[in-house]
């Protein structure tokens, strides 16, 4: 690491050093991108489980009795339709309809919501929701909005023995949180919230845990035999899933239409930021839109910035690319013209200077039982 970087680390660090893990830059933080290897780690949550360090993603809670008016208005999803203990993927979006990040928000009390918020836009995320919260106006009497990010640590359990580790350390929770749920629990002497989400496909678990007790919940679960996962395992399962990442299939200038998103967006609900941008995608179409891909045989695995080619014309260009580790061919995502979103259409990518054969996918591009 560079002297002159001052990079964050997770409450897990001193973890993460005794584990051998090599460590990397990742939106301003210094974090595992692998233990054993990618491919093991890979495996083990598709098969087995693993457990991934997610303590540098931020924690904004939004309370008071606008709370509801408040992110209704800020985000693409209908929050109307969260009981409590319910979480929901959404979508915040700029005035162009532009995605500022995308997140999942939780309902934790009648009028409290926590919101899950990427690593590399809590600096941007932040000041976007209290200038929204200003504008509307919400009066600051009935809307607080809290950055928590430094005071939580988190975890996620991943893959199909994941329900089985947290009832080591929970009875009763595979039973009590079912998927896209959340709960407040007692863990290591402290309260921590368990959600069932996950960003892998398979079946997973997230903790928002106090950061002085992150390391211990870290220790009991190695106690299950589980293996932590870096990284680099976390970005080839969710591109199997099709799962976007910011900075790469999404950005302030990309509409969560033209990234294939719009079942989490209720344009059926009263004016929201973006709103009228995002019917005009929807009505007039868009200039482009995300596609996966798979590799018709062998080459390089695909990266972020390849071309992407149609009939003999660049369309457009890869934003992620990996070996599938599951399927063992090259796979990837990519915006490309709406004319040629088809999936069964052939496309080719470069790939340093001469092009290969891949054809568009349905998405998931890695599914379980096929």
């Amino acid at each position: 690491m560079s002297a002159e970087v001052q990079l964050k680390r997770t409450p897990l660090y001193e973890c993460h050093r005794r584990l051998d893990a090599r460590l990397v830059e990742f939106g301003g933080w210094e974090m595992p991108v692998q233990y054993d290897g990618i491919i093991a780690e890979h495996n083990a949550v598709r098969k087995d489980c693993g457990i991934f360090d997610i303590s540098h993603m931020g924690e904004v809670r939004v309370s008071g009795p606008q709370s509801l008016a408040f992110l209704n208005h800020l985000l693409t999803n209908d929050l109307t339709k969260l009981s409590v203990g319910q979480g929901q993927y959404n979508l915040m979006c700029n005035e162009r309809g532009g995605t500022v990040d995308d997140l999942y928000a939780y309902r934790i009390g009648e009028q409290e919501y926590l919101l899950i918020i990427n690593a590399s836009r809590i600096e941007a995320d932040v000041p976007h929701i209290q200038k929204v919260a200003a504008l509307k106006p919400f009066p600051s009497s009935e809307l607080e909005i809290t950055n928590c990010s430094n005071d939580a640590g988190a975890i996620a359990v991943q893959g199909p023995r994941s329900a089985a580790v947290m009832e080591a350390l929970l009875p009763g929770i595979a039973t009590e949180v079912k998927r896209n749920r959340i709960v407040w629990k007692s863990l290591a002497g402290q309260k921590v919230l368990v959600a069932r989400t996950g960003y892998t496909g398979e079946d997973g678990f997230e903790m928002v845990i106090p950061a002085e007790t992150t390391a211990a919940v870290w220790e009991l679960l190695l106690q299950q035999n589980v293996k932590p996962c870096g990284l680099g395992a976390r970005d080839t399962l969710r591109t199997e899933m099709c799962y976007p990442l910011y900075g790469h299939e999404l950005d302030e200038e990309t509409s969560p239409i033209e990234a294939a998103l719009s079942k989490f967006v209720a344009l059926d609900k009263p004016a929201f930021v973006g709103k009228e941008h995002l019917q005009r995608h929807t009505l007039s179409g868009r200039s482009k839109t995300l596609v996966a891909f798979r590799m018709n045989g062998r080459s390089a695995p695909p990266r972020p910035h390849y071309p992407l080619v149609a009939a003999g014309h660049v369309v457009g260009e890869v934003t992620s690319g990996t070996q599938s580790p599951s399927l063992g061919v090259g796979i990837g995502m990519g915006y490309v013209s709406p004319a040629c979103e088809a999936s069964g259409q052939m496309l080719e990518v470069e790939i340093r200077g001469k092009r290969f054969p891949a054809t568009i996918a349905a998405k998931p591009i890695y599914r379980k039982n096929g």
